[in-house]
Parts: structure tokens; sequence; C-alpha cells
């Protein structure tokens, strides 16, 4: 009985041997590494990563960059990290997973990090979040690379989403909230801007579509295609619209089409001597196409 039980005991023990794998996974990133397989790191690397998120929550900037390549810190990186660490009175980081792995042939350690962090910031922000982080650590166990996706708390001042839509009759997104968009907008306003500044009509009518309407502050309504632009300078000898915000937003669960909220003050010295000064609020609407095909215009005396 003993010869048996000893029999099914390496038996069993050989069966698991067979079918147990120290490779898994699967790289479906396009290029060399494509099909190639991860396998369980270095476990120095995990407690390298604990010790970075140790130096992290202390704040403790110069300890903190001992843990990152120079290279990927750049020129700047360590003032710029000092100065968003002690933007807050506290912040922690307490990873409840950290998983090292290699892929194939890569001498790298890619850590997977699950972590808690709170961040009270001394404005009095509050920011509460679940992240799941990437950190890459090269063979000298420095970071040279790093990725985070996060999960927002419901504790958090601030969101990602918010407000409402109504609209000004019941339609499909009524009571849908607000989310930024991100297509390039506030970078298309700002050079918008400094064209229009520049009294650059070439530059400044780039961003609208062939045909736009300017609903003007006054009530006007003004039809006015791409080729005509220089129109709106005719009468200025010089200009100067200076932003306060460039806020764009979209509705949720809708298409790619955007308004972007742009409060400012605008100076127009015109030909005859005439001095108009106002403060602004207008919203640029953005098709799918990413060109402005409208602007509705408020604005408040001085």
């Amino acid at each position: 009985m003993k010869l048996l039980l000893k029999g099914i005991f390496l038996l069993m023990t050989s069966v698991l041997l067979v079918n147990c794998s120290s490779n898994g996974g699967k790289n479906l990133v396009p290029g060399d590494n494509y099909g190639k397989t991860y396998s369980i790191g270095d476990d120095a690397m995990s407690e390298k990563l604990q010790m970075l998120s140790e130096a992290y929550s202390m704040q403790n900037t110069d300890e903190l960059v001992k843990h990152y390549d120079v290279d990927f810190l750049g020129e700047n990186g360590v003032e710029t990290t000092r100065k968003w660490l002690e933007s807050m009175d506290s912040i922690s980081m307490k990873p409840y997973v950290i998983i090292p792995v290699k892929l194939q042939g890569d001498p790298d350690t890619k850590v997977l990090a699950w972590s808690k962090e709170e961040r009270h910031y001394k404005n009095g922000s509050y920011e509460k979040l679940d992240l799941m982080e990437f950190f890459n650590f090269n063979q000298e166990g420095k970071v040279d690379a790093f990725k985070q996706w996060k999960s927002i708390d419901s504790s958090n001042f601030g969101k990602s989403y918010g407000g409402k839509f109504i609209g000004k009759d019941d339609n499909e997104y009524s009571g849908r909230p607000l989310v930024f968009s991100d297509r390039n907008e506030v970078e298309i306003i700002e050079k918008l801007i400094k064209d229009y500044n520049d009294m650059n009509v070439e530059e400044f009518s780039k961003p609208f579509a062939d045909m736009s309407v300017l609903n003007t502050y006054d009530g006007e309504v003004q039809k006015i295609k791409k080729e005509e632009m220089g129109g709106l300078f005719k009468d200025y000898k010089s200009v100067n619209w200076v932003p306060y915000a460039i806020v764009p937003l979209k509705i949720s669960n809708t298409d790619a089409a955007s308004g972007v909220q742009v409060m400012s003050k605008e100076t127009r010295v015109f030909k005859n001597g005439k001095v108009w000064e106002k403060e602004l609020f207008e919203i640029f609407y953005f098709d799918l196409e990413g060109k402005i095909t409208s602007m509705t215009q408020f604005a408040r005396d001085f």
C-alpha cells in the first residue's frame, strides 16, 4: 500500500511539473515583441517600488528621484516633481498589489502596481484615487517609463464629468452631463487669438468652416465665408484679445462635436480713433471635422 501511495504521489507530482509553466500571457503590440510571453520578474524590483512609494508619500523629492532614470526625468524633472509634491499638505500612495514581470528576451523588469492614493492640496482641493500603474525598471533598477490608469472615488472634489445639458427644447440629449472635449480645441483657440491680435487674416481664417455664423453680442447674425474673414479687420487699426479661460466641452455619449467657452477681454482701436473695449463670453462650436462653424457672443462693458 505504501508503495502504491508513493507511486501515485510521484505520478501526480510529475503531472503538475509537466503542466506548470513559468511563462504565460502574450504581448499583442505589433512589432518585434509581438507574440512573446511573460514570466515573473525579479522581486527586488517590487521592493524598489515600495521604496519609491514610501519616498513619494513622505514628499521626499531628493529620495524619490533616485529611483528614476535621469533621461526620463529630463532637464526640469526634479524641480517639477518638487513643486508638485510641495503643493500638497500630504499625499499617500499605498500599493496593495505589486507584480513584477519580464517580457521574453527583454532585460528590463515591468512592475504592475495597484494602489490607493490620497492627495490633500494646500489650496483645499482633495483627491482620492484607485490606481493601476505600470513602471518599467531598466537594468540599472531605474524607472525609465511609466503609465497610469485611475478610478476616481466619489468623495473627490473634482470629476471628469458633471453639470447637465438641458437645451432650449426637449431633446434626446436633455439631462446628460457634460464632459471635457480633447480634440486640440484649446490649442486651436490659442492660435486663433494670436492670429487675431496679429491681424493675420490668412492664418486666422484657417480653423473656420467654409461657411460660419457669427452671433454677436448686439444681436447681429453674420453668415461669413472663410475667404471673407478679412472684412472683420477692415475698420481696425489694432486689436488686443486677452483670454481669461478656455473650456472645451461636449455632451456625454454623443459624437465629437464640441463647444468651447472662452472668457476674455478685448480692445479694438478703430482707424477713426474710436476705442471699443469689453469683457466677453463666447462659445465657439466645432463640427465633426474640427472646424469652427459658429460663434455666439455675450459682452459686458467695463
